[in-house]
């Protein structure tokens, strides 16, 4: 790809030659720059402009009467055309540079790399952005290990764009605060409405619309044997256990981030059985709101029964894939999960 303009010059520089005048190939010679240009730095596609004036030049002596000063103007306007469009087109490419590296260090704010495992708890976790060049959006996921357990956290901020990833974080960032502190899942949550309500005060959305977030807290002690589910809004788990699938629907919804000071702060936790070999799948609603091209939703809980046993990694690439599949490659929307498995004890 990289040499295709030097191939085109050659190809048309042999028709040319070897061709009657009157079928006048060299009058495509202008195309070998401007095809420089969408791939080459500046210098070398004025360097390419100028082999082509100087291959004109030489199939007019060969060929007189080819039309040789119109096609060398050619050339000329093309090569500085593409000059121009090179310059431009590097600048956006530094720009974008810039631009992925600022997206990377956010990355690194709200979603940084996380261990793989926490005693017998697997886990792993998956990203995807929706627009073509942003590496992070307003979901988020976060997951630490405390002497109360370890502790989950999964969401999703209303909105796009950087004022979305600046609610994610400071969620994020409080969450890393107050899981170690606090022994009770319902006082780590009012910490962090308490944290989304002072970020949206501090930077409040465009519109007449409030931003809020979706998010489940979760805590597996270490010793295993059950999960606490607190569920702000946030679409439920899947569980995955030996074949059969169950849905970890809240009792009684708990108030979305931001929301609390108008609903009332009243949470509530609920405690499932978690065994070793158990597959829980946790995931924000960009999962199953993908569409194919007809609208069809993306069959999550279907997909899920047809798992077998598998760790939490290789569950997260077969989503992946599976999604990309459905959607035949557009996300209409960000999409985290994360993938948890107790492991089974040694014998």
């Amino acid at each position: 790809m990289r040499l295709s303009p030097v191939v085109l010059t050659v190809v048309i520089a042999s028709l040319a030659y070897t061709t009657p005048p009157e079928m006048a190939f060299s009058r495509l010679l202008p195309a070998a720059p401007a095809l420089a240009a969408a791939m080459w730095p500046v210098l070398p596609t004025v360097l390419l402009g100028t082999v082509c004036l100087f291959l004109m030049i030489g199939l007019s002596i060969v060929f007189p009467g080819l039309g040789t000063w119109w096609t060398a103007a050619g050339i000329i306007a093309v090569t500085v055309a593409a000059a121009y469009g090179s310059h431009i087109r590097l600048q956006r490419e530094r720009t974008l540079f810039q631009l992925r590296l600022v997206a990377d260090a956010a990355q690194q704010v709200v979603l940084s790399p996380m261990p793989r495992r926490f005693g017998s708890v697997e886990i792993d976790s998956l990203y995807l952005a929706a627009a073509a060049e942003a590496r992070i959006g307003g979901d988020f996921y976060e997951v630490v290990d405390t002497r109360y357990g370890v502790r989950l956290l999964i969401g999703d901020v209303r909105g796009k764009g950087l004022p979305a990833v600046g609610a994610a974080a400071a969620i994020v960032n409080s969450f890393r605060e107050a899981a170690y502190g606090e022994a009770d899942m319902v006082n780590v949550a009012r910490r962090l409405d308490a944290s989304s309500t002072r970020y949206n005060a501090a930077f409040p959305p465009e519109g007449p619309m409030e931003r809020f977030a979706t998010a489940l807290l979760a805590e597996m002690p270490h010793e295993g044997g059950r999960i606490e589910i607190l569920n702000c809004g946030h679409p439920p788990p899947l569980l995955l256990n030996h074949g059969k699938l169950r849905t970890l629907e809240p009792t009684t919804p708990s108030p979305l981030l931001n929301l609390a000071g108008l609903i009332g702060d009243h949470y509530t936790i609920d405690t499932f059985d978690f065994s070793p070999g158990d597959l829980l799948l946790l995931y924000t609603d960009g999962v199953t709101e993908a569409r194919a091209r007809d609208g069809e939703f993306f069959p999550l809980a279907a997909w899920m029964r047809r798992q077998p046993p598998t760790p939490p990694r290789e569950l997260l690439t077969a989503l992946h894939r599976d999604l990309l599949h459905h959607c035949k490659g557009r996300l209409d929307d960000d999409i985290a999960a994360l993938a948890v498995r107790l492991s089974e004890p040694p014998e």
